[in-house]
């Protein structure tokens, strides 16, 4: 027997899709019911020229919510067979999903699920606790899974290694008079559906911390209230880099982050040693690992705070019409 995605089907993922990360929040995707699936397209009016001019991280935004429509329609009892990059003829088609056999849900897909609409980005400073070492483990794991690696830099040494790489790109990129005034269009300092609201974030970047901060209108740091000194940081990579390579590394930061929410861990994300080409060499030879790092991700325990806003599902959505 046939089974086709509904637009219904389409509605109730996309609630899950949309609370995706991307870069400075633009939510650069699209999701569409055809033929029976549901396909994920990059939104070319939401990339972001002076950031990611080769469009890495619409890709890589766009494979996390693809992630988040797997896992919720596993959950809804429909999962997903996924092709990437299904028509060359459509380079905006990042993926295509069709139904599969369907079954009961696993208890790991009820947990990532459940933590979706808990996870966000924490760029405050976070506590000294160490990360144990069966969380580290699942988030390894989490990588494995989707076939990407995680290294972990544990250990003052490998950390301030790490550190100089991305402030040298960080300072690049701040040389940059586009760069910078594209961080500020989509800085929010009233109530809007999409960008990065100054409360969100974090504290203003001072020269004594490890790791570079992006500027999006933080306010100034008590005394005392130093980033960690010795953060776990985690990069994230994937076996190529090519457009279907990001897809996948995507879907692989989306689990990693939710197994991290399951965990009780907080996250924030730093791409600037990734936009910049020669930091991102710099890094892939100082891992010694096969393939291309992707993200870096800030791991630890913080305080409580909630996610950033997002675009009504029906702005996404792209539904055939049905005749009257």
């Amino acid at each position: 027997m046939d089974i086709s995605y509904t637009a219904e089907h389409l509605r109730a993922a996309a609630v899950a899709a949309v609370r995706a990360p991307s870069m400075h929040n633009t939510q650069p995707w699209r999701l569409r019911l055809r033929d029976g699936g549901i396909e994920v397209l990059a939104d070319p009016a939401r990339r972001l020229p002076a950031t990611d001019p080769s469009g890495w991280g619409v890709r890589l935004a766009c494979g996390a919510a693809l992630f988040n429509l797997r896992i919720a329609l596993a959950v809804a009892g429909i999962p997903a067979r996924v092709r990437l990059r299904p028509d060359p003829a459509e380079p905006d088609l990042l993926a295509r999903l069709v139904p599969d056999v369907p079954r009961r849900p696993t208890p790991d897909e009820q947990s990532l699920y459940a933590a979706i609409p808990r996870r966000f980005s924490n760029r405050m400073p976070f506590w000294p606790n160490p990360v144990p070492a069966d969380a580290r483990w699942r988030l390894g794991e989490a990588a494995r899974a989707e076939q990407c690696w995680l290294e972990l830099l544990i250990g003052v040494s490998a950390v301030s290694a790490f550190g100089e790489i991305a402030r040298s790109a960080h300072r690049v990129l701040e040389r940059d008079p586009a760069y910078r005034s594209e961080r500020e269009r989509w800085l929010r300092q009233e109530p809007a559906p999409d960008g990065v609201p100054a409360s969100a974030g974090g504290p203003q970047s001072e020269p004594q911390d490890v790791l570079p901060a992006r500027g999006f209108g933080g306010r100034d740091r008590a005394p005392g209230r130093d980033f960690e000194p010795e953060p776990l940081v985690g990069v994230l990579g994937s076996l190529g880099n090519t457009a279907v390579d990001q897809v996948v590394a995507g879907q692989a930061l989306q689990r990693v982050l939710l197994t991290a929410t399951d965990a009780g861990l907080s996250v924030s994300m730093l791409s600037q040693p990734i936009e910049v080409p020669t930091a991102r060499e710099q890094l892939r030879l100082s891992l010694g690992r096969f393939g291309m790092p992707q993200m870096v991700l800030r791991i630890g325990y913080g305080q409580p705070g909630r996610p950033t806003p997002r675009r009504s599902v029906g702005e996404v959505l792209d539904l055939p019409v049905v005749p009257a």
